[in-house]
């Protein structure tokens, strides 16, 4: 007897592909569960699913236990990416998060208005990034569960206040404090060395306030003493200088691919883009759509923006993917 599953049951499967935390799974496996056809062909599909939800359930009640004795520092990673942002008192980076997202952190004119981490999205062009305010660090002082949080990260932004006399020295103490982490903060285009510690970190510095040092004294300052550091970015959070400038970076940072998945006969997904580290092939897509993809692909035809090379062509499962290329996969 066949299943017979109706379109429905299709349709909300494919949100299982942009679900990024468990209970969002649970919630769309759930939906599944009261959209199969309950009889004798559907139950092998209904034990499934029931077994995916309670072990989905059975490790959040574990997450939380954990979660409740360790660091409220770790923010669960949502998004293509998860960028947290460092920086020391008064640098402006609730203001520069309030920028980038649209969202309204708790600013303040006076040192420590963040006392506890926050995440909030960033949007991307067709893609959603997380950023991670955070409290201000001090060379005398900074959390152990700060610089965990620095660690599991995808990428650092260290905001420094560029109107301030003291900017150099401010970058100099975030340095040397996440150095005393073993936080080492590299250019945005250096590959990270894979053994820790210490943990290299792809770092955006963000000179903010740049509208407040028009003659451009103290980013000089810190130009000059950080040549070979991480790009220096200036800018203003309050008017919304260079911002679009800095989430190109932030995306550029992470070193991530976006892919469109195409069905055989149909237009492209675009609104949805899988997300893939730079340097992953058809097989990995594969593997990001279904995880039994990757072994029954056969091969795939592929659309490439700006290339006449690649325009529905075959190719197998080792080729290596581009940002913006779109993938048939045939099974």
């Amino acid at each position: 007897m066949a299943t017979n599953l109706p379109p429905q049951y299709f349709e909300a499967e494919k949100k299982l592909k942009t679900a990024k935390t468990p209970q969002e799974k649970v919630e769309i496996y759930e939906e599944l569960m009261a959209i199969i056809p309950k009889h004798k062909a559907s139950e092998k599909l209904q034990a499934q699913l029931k077994t995916k939800i309670s072990q989905l359930k059975s490790a959040m009640e574990k997450k939380s236990v954990v979660a409740r004795h360790g660091s409220s520092y770790i923010i669960e990673k949502s998004g293509a990416g998860q960028v947290v942002l460092l920086g020391p008192p008064n640098s402006g980076k609730s203001l520069l998060i309030k920028s980038l997202t649209g969202a309204n952190p708790e600013v303040g004119d006076y040192p420590f208005t963040t006392k506890s981490p926050a995440p909030f999205m960033m949007k991307f062009e067709n893609i959603r990034i997380q950023l991670v305010d955070t409290p201000p660090l001090t060379i005398d002082y900074m959390e152990t569960g700060l610089a965990e949080a620095a660690k599991i990260s995808d990428g650092i932004i260290v905001v420094i206040d560029v109107a301030s006399p003291d900017a150099a020295s401010d970058l100099e103490n975030v340095i040397l404090k996440l150095r005393e982490k073993k936080i080492e903060l590299i250019p945005t285009d250096r590959e990270a060395p894979a053994t820790v510690p210490p943990y290299h970190k792809r770092t955006i510095i963000a000179a903010n306030k740049s509208d407040l040092d028009p003659d451009g004294e103290h980013l000089a300052d810190v130009r000059t003493l950080f040549q070979g550091a991480p790009e220096i970015l200036p800018m203003s959070s309050i008017r919304n200088e260079h911002t679009d400038s800095l989430k190109q970076r932030i995306f550029l940072m992470l070193n991530i691919i976006r892919v469109y998945s195409k069905a055989p006969g149909k237009k492209a997904d675009r609104d949805e883009p899988f997300t893939l580290k730079r340097g992953s092939t058809v097989q990995d897509m594969a593997r990001a759509v279904h995880k039994d993809f990757a072994q029954s692909l056969k091969y795939a035809r592929l659309w490439r923006e700006h290339s006449g090379a690649y325009q529905g062509s075959m190719v197998n499962r080792d080729q290596v993917l581009e940002d913006q290329d779109t993938v048939e996969l045939h099974l």
